[in-house]
């Protein structure tokens, strides 16, 4: 598998394959995070709780964080266990009562239980065969292969101070030019506040990223050197050019949660296009079938 220069955007594309693959990931991620500790692995069987004589297990608590992944997110690391038992123990409570009632032996239950059987082995299937392909080796390899092929792009850094009239850009530029500080004119002046409160910075940007007239004027300029005002759409810019560069690959640190998600993903597409091959597949409904054949093409 290869990892494209254009990282990014790459995985951004079959958002509903994304969605999938990664909230199954991001499970798995949070029950093995209650599998293991740093001394070595939890006993899964061992007892945790009981309700009404039948024990809650550290296991349960993995499968808890499997389903739980996205609230166990927003709960401080310390208070997370309990968080989950409390949940358990909720279920237990629950599902103890609805026995009583008899409703395990409904129809509703035994086609909820159903479908509940298929999502549990899709789980498994995608940890133990699909995601266990991405070991650290292969997206070390990917890596390397995207940084071979990466090929580098001039990058500017640049300042800026935005306000809505040509005589109060002016008067700004007079200002800098005898002497004022450049980021404090921009945190005092600009109506950019989201570049203001880091003295106008506008961090790296390539050619197209900014509107031309702008990015006519920043690459003309001198490292340190500021423009003269420069109207835009959005009002009355002056410009300070801090940096030019080449661009560089990314670090493996930054961009190895990515390259494996990626890698996910075309794993995910590989082996369920494979699957649908070799399995007879008919949907009644002739426009459903016809938007999940479009998808299917998309993914492939």
């Amino acid at each position: 598998m290869r990892i494209k220069a254009n990282l990014f955007s790459e995985i951004s594309k079959f958002s509903r394959v994304l969605t999938i693959s990664t909230a199954l990931l991001f499970g798995f991620s949070a029950s093995a995070s209650f599998a293991q500790t740093a001394n070595g692995n939890i006993d899964l069987d061992s007892e945790v709780a009981f309700v009404g004589g039948e024990a809650i297990l550290e296991g349960d608590l993995a499968f808890a964080a499997e389903d739980l992944a996205q609230e166990l997110a927003q709960i401080p690391m310390a208070e997370r266990k309990a968080f989950l038992v409390s949940v358990l123990i909720d279920m237990k409570v629950m599902a103890q009562a609805a026995k009583k009632a008899n409703m395990d032996k409904s129809d509703s239950y035994k086609r909820r239980l159903k479908y509940l059987e298929d999502r549990a082995l899709r789980r498994a299937y995608f940890t133990d065969v699909i995601g266990a392909k991405i070991t650290p080796e292969l997206v070390q390899k990917a890596y390397d292969e995207f940084v071979a092929e990466f090929t580098p792009v001039q990058e500017w850094r640049a300042r800026h101070i935005l306000v809505a009239n040509e005589d109060d850009a002016k008067k700004i530029k007079l200002e800098i030019d005898a002497g004022k500080l450049f980021e404090v004119a921009a945190m005092e002046s600009s109506s950019d506040t989201n570049s203001a409160r880091n003295g106008g910075d506008l961090g790296y940007f390539r050619s197209n990223d900014m509107t031309p007239p702008f990015e006519e004027a920043a690459i003309a300029l001198k490292i340190g050197q500021v423009s003269e005002p420069v109207k835009t759409s959005f009002g009355w810019h002056i410009i300070k050019l801090e940096d030019d560069r080449m661009s560089q690959a990314p670090s493996f640190e930054q961009v190895q949660g990515q390259i494996a998600q990626q890698l996910l993903i075309e794993n995910f597409n590989e082996m369920i296009s494979s699957l649908k091959k070799t399995s007879e597949i008919k949907v009644l409904d002739e426009n459903i079938a016809a938007q999940i054949l479009a998808d299917d093409s998309k993914r492939n």
